[in-house]
């Protein structure tokens, strides 16, 4: 039997095991679901001893375990890490799913669930195509997996078992599975993911609300304070306005820019899809250069005064935001911190207190080489698997363990995953194709067997 009939043979078994792991609500960072981080870490390790792993356990961090797999037969071969995470997003909001969010539900050839695309579904692709090959003694290669519990709260705990556990760690080769495809029938091929920074602040006024008609026009309402210091972040063309942002940015060079107009993009569908009338950004650039080769400062959350029902007559006491800056090659994520806050300092109204927090330590964009072994080993197997060649591009979000793994491991990360931009990650509604979840079985197993010869 070949692992492709592996495959099908199994193909109902493996669709019921990805519903029990989806159903596990493995929410990062929620406190009262730290019980079930775990529980989804136990049912994993279980499962990777099931597909044949010689080694699963669960290790602890300093927050939530670590799930290290690992099929090391072969002291004379390559070894190749697989990243992944098995926690997820929260899912508040249930009105707005059309099913519970951890009952999976299979709707038009979708499997519907909070974390399926995001990146249980990912995960279970690779363990399942590892199972395949060595059901058939066809996994010619060593293989650890590494799949985290704190992915979608910043990965802190990481780099520190990273560094403990570097001999355990040892490899060849790291393949990053939480990426994903252009489209159904476009294959992609990522060379990198821009980096982060993030901040909050908050505007603080008189000791307490006010009522509006003692009060109004007489002192600086906050809201109105933040509307005018949030608005002073761009400029009219569309630029950050932030003194410095630019000044670590390597301009887009010529070559790059003609790389960017090979990348299919049919504007008018795009629009459609996102209900606009029409895009928005930095003047002089493209979409996909907007979006993946040029940093961006974007606000993410603005609140303050009175939201419920009916009308209350206030001037609120507070207002607060949030920001991300998503960054390019050579930008400290830090330096960056300080040039926001520099700003919102310098521009502050009058009549207002200022209040900074950062949100998280950031991290650096992320490029690798298109002549990588690894990356001529994905385009391969996705131009096979497609019929087309892979577009080749850069990731606009950010993967921040990437350049962790880089720097503490030594290896470029080749990215190869199989999920959709339009499947609603970290929205009511996340959903993972069931064609995706079989393309990224039968991919990950023809990698495999491309990285062993």
């Amino acid at each position: 039997m070949s692992w492709k009939d592996y495959l099908t043979l199994h193909q109902a078994a493996h669709l019921e095991d990805f519903r029990t792991f989806l159903s596990i609500p493995s929410i990062s960072a929620q406190p009262a679901h730290q019980d079930d981080v775990r529980r989804a870490a136990l049912w994993l390790a279980a499962r990777f001893k099931q597909a044949g792993f010689l080694q699963a356990e669960v290790l602890p961090t300093a927050g939530h375990p670590v799930v290290l797999a690992e099929y090391c037969p072969y002291p004379d071969k390559p070894t190749v890490l697989f990243y992944g995470h098995y926690d997820v997003q929260p899912a508040d909001n249930p009105e707005r799913w059309n099913s519970p969010p951890f009952e999976p539900t299979v709707v038009d050839g979708r499997i519907v669930a909070r974390g399926a695309s995001d990146m249980k579904g990912q995960v279970m692709a690779f363990l399942l195509a590892a199972e395949s090959l060595i059901a058939n003694g066809a996994l010619e290669l060593n293989v650890k997996a590494l799949i985290e519990g704190e992915e979608e709260i910043s990965s802190p705990s990481l780099p520190a078992f990273i560094e403990q556990n570097k001999e355990r760690l040892r490899c060849d080769m790291i393949i990053n599975g939480d990426s994903g495809q252009l489209s159904e029938s476009t294959p992609l091929l990522g060379l990198g993911v821009r980096g982060i920074c993030a901040l909050e602040f908050d505007l603080v006024g008189p000791s307490h609300d006010l009522h509006s008609g003692t009060w109004g026009g007489g002192l600086q309402n906050p809201l109105h304070a933040m509307a005018e210091l949030v608005a002073s972040l761009h400029n009219p063309d569309g630029s950050v306005a932030v003194q410095g942002f630019y000044d670590d940015v390597e301009p887009l060079s010529p070559e790059l820019r003609a790389w960017y107009k090979k990348i299919p993009w049919d504007e008018e569908a795009e629009l459609k899809k996102l209900g606009l009338q029409e895009f928005y950004g930095e003047e002089g650039y493209s979409h996909w250069e907007r979006t993946t080769g040029r940093p961006t400062l974007e606000v993410n959350g603005m609140w303050g005064g009175y939201t419920g029902p009916g009308g209350m007559t206030v001037i609120p006491s507070t207002a607060h935001a949030k920001i991300t800056c998503r960054l390019v090659p050579h930008q400290n994520p830090e330096k960056i911190v300080m040039l926001v806050k520099a700003h919102l300092e310098k521009h502050l109204p009058r009549g207002v207190r200022l209040q900074v927090r950062t949100k998280e330590a950031g991290a650096f964009a992320f490029r690798m080489s298109a002549d990588h072994p690894g990356c001529v080993a994905a385009r391969e197997v996705l131009t096979e698997l497609y019929g087309v060649p892979p577009v080749e591009t850069m990731f606009g979000g950010s993967v921040p363990i990437l350049g962790t793994l880089k720097q503490m491991l030594g290896h470029d990360p080749v990215s190869f995953g199989f999920g959709l931009e339009d499947e609603l990650i970290h929205s009511p509604n996340e959903f993972f194709r069931l064609s995706s979840f079989e393309k990224g079985k039968q991919g990950y197993a023809m990698l495999l067997g491309r990285l062993a010869q």
